[in-house]
């Protein structure tokens, strides 16, 4: 798969009121009329359940679209909420790929899924309010490709 096509997200899992859906679903868009098709997801609660659920409503207007779910490791909406649960099952049963990247958890594993999309994407969606962690690690390894002209990178 031609990575030139390919988007990934990232994205805090405590969403405040400040996510912009409508920015979302513009930069989505925006992104599918430039030729993307397939968007990368990491499946972890609050922004990577968001825009799985965006990308599924844009599924209707663009079939020629597909939602991968990178899986860090199996069992990983162990710990989510029951709603949340729900929600991971709902995405996971309607994505056109399941990508299982890890057997079982170890420390580690949520790296190794960031790099894996970021890896294999040209462009980086992000719901980033400045908190450490997994999103900021993923836009700085990201920010390492961009200056090659390897990956454009898009806040929402």
């Amino acid at each position: 798969m031609n990575k030139k096509f390919c988007c990934a997200f990232t994205g805090h899992r405590n969403v405040r009121g400040d996510l912009d859906l409508n920015a979302l679903t513009c930069v989505i868009k925006n992104l599918i009329e430039r030729g993307v098709t397939t968007f990368y997801n990491g499946m972890a609660r609050g922004f990577d359940l968001i825009s799985a659920q965006c990308v599924l409503k844009l599924k209707k207007d663009y079939p020629q679209i597909k939602l991968i779910a990178c899986v860090p490791c199996h069992d990983q909406e162990k710990y989510f909420s029951q709603e949340d649960k729900n929600t991971y099952h709902m995405v996971l049963d309607a994505c056109d790929e399941v990508k299982i990247l890890s057997n079982r958890y170890h420390k580690g594993c949520m790296f190794l899924r960031d790099r894996f999309m970021v890896d294999n994407s040209s462009h980086l969606i992000a719901y980033f309010r400045g908190d450490e962690g997994g999103t900021e690690y993923t836009l700085k390894y990201a920010a390492s490709f961009e200056e090659e002209d390897e990956i454009e990178i898009y806040l929402v």
